[in-house]
């Protein structure tokens, strides 16, 4: 038996000796090797040096009546160079994976994923010249699939959702390559004390606003991380700040969460892209986040429509299930005489789903109906009632 990059003896060896009681050797194990170290100096430079190059992303301001004293920022993560929220995250997850040693020369990185993240994941693999593989729902928008494939990746498609977490682990053990796992390494891979995170940014960019400090920040949940981020960044900060996560049909979160359940499931996948899980995912962290929302699928898209109305954007689904819980939020503040202000996330553009959320052939093949939901933005806006909808 040998082992490559050792001297002295072997693990086998050394167990052998010390069961027939012989002297011992000191045992040296160096798996240095320059080659190596030089690629991941080079690999881990070229990451931090994306991050320097990018400017900080905006926020935006969503049109309020004066009167109601409450102001609502969108953080527009659709600005980062891979154009959604995920660019982040991804950039962490290299990161976190480089520096402990998973990411080698030559070998794929391969992610779980629906979309948005493995976008960003495939930039930071071409990159740092690593080949990567994105496992994906079949039903996971085109225009996605062309820009992992844009940036170099490959897509790997499977029916069941709940099967990419399987098939990208043995994807990985196929070829040597490394399962980076976003759902569970995404709360551990960002720095939530501080380092320009994007609760940091948030705070940073709200000190001469009016309040300053948010009521409420609204994060939609995917893997967690940005939701626990945010949450322990404002708890390690002392803010008074809460934390609300809007969770989207075919989602298990928020039934975890209200019931504190760890194998809270469902046996769908969601229709809102990027967010909403079939399982309790790892790096959700239910008890740092003080209210959950379950937000139906059509109220998602009409919120979408409304932004686009309202500041001439378009935006994802997953962006329109913040919007909408923020309005809610922001209907109580008024109804309760409070002042403040409320942010929530601009997650990645409306042109990746074109096909979905803004053509009505798409709503009516998926029987949602959203001019009831339409109905209680408009009625919200012009009055300050927040109106529940009716079918």
């Amino acid at each position: 038996m040998s082992t490559t990059g050792t001297t002295g003896t072997t693990d086998a060896s050394v167990a052998a000796n010390k069961a027939a009681g012989a002297v011992m050797t000191t045992v040296d194990v160096d798996r240095s090797d320059a080659e190596y170290r030089a690629w991941l100096n080079e690999a881990v430079r070229k990451v931090q040096a994306d991050a320097n190059r990018s400017a900080d992303t905006h926020l935006l301001r969503f049109p309020l009546p004066e009167a109601w004293g409450i102001d609502l920022y969108l953080k527009d993560e659709s600005t980062h160079p891979t154009g959604s929220l995920k660019h982040r995250l991804a950039r962490s997850l290299f990161l976190y994976a480089l520096c402990n040693g998973w990411i080698r020369p030559g070998r794929p990185v391969i992610e779980a994923s629906s979309g948005s993240t493995a976008v960003s994941e495939a930039y930071f693999a071409k990159l740092i010249g690593v080949p990567f593989v994105a496992v994906m729902p079949r039903t996971t928008s085109p225009e996605k699939c062309r820009l992992i494939e844009f940036h170099g990746g490959t897509c790997h498609f499977v029916d069941d959702p709940m099967k990419m977490y399987e098939e990208s682990a043995d994807l990985a053990a196929r070829t040597g390559g490394h399962y980076m796992d976003q759902f569970t390494y995404a709360e551990r891979a960002t720095d939530w004390r501080g380092n320009n995170n994007i609760a940091e940014s948030m705070y940073q960019q709200l000190r001469l606003e009016r309040y300053p400090e948010p009521a409420w920040i609204v994060a939609t949940a995917g893997t967690g991380g940005t939701s626990a981020t945010i949450a322990r960044y404002v708890h390690y900060m002392q803010h008074d700040t809460r934390i609300c996560v809007p969770d989207p049909e075919n989602s298990c979160f928020f039934d975890g969460w209200t019931h504190g359940d760890p194998h809270a499931s469902s046996d769908c996948g969601s229709r809102i892209e990027g967010i909403g899980r079939p399982r309790m995912e790892p790096s959700f962290v239910p008890g740092a986040i003080d209210r959950m929302m379950r937000v139906p699928d059509a109220a998602s898209v009409a919120a979408c429509r409304a932004l686009e109305r309202a500041i001439g954007r378009k935006a994802g689904g997953s962006t329109g299930t913040g919007l909408w819980s923020a309005l809610k939020i922001i209907s109580e503040m008024v109804a309760q005489g409070r002042t403040g202000s409320v942010v929530t996330l601009l997650c990645d553009p409306g042109d990746r789903y074109l096909d979905k959320y803004y053509s009505d052939e798409w709503l009516a093949a998926q029987g949602l109906d959203i001019a009831p939901y339409e109905k209680t933005i408009e009625t919200l806006l012009e009055t300050g009632d927040w109106r529940e909808p009716t079918a």
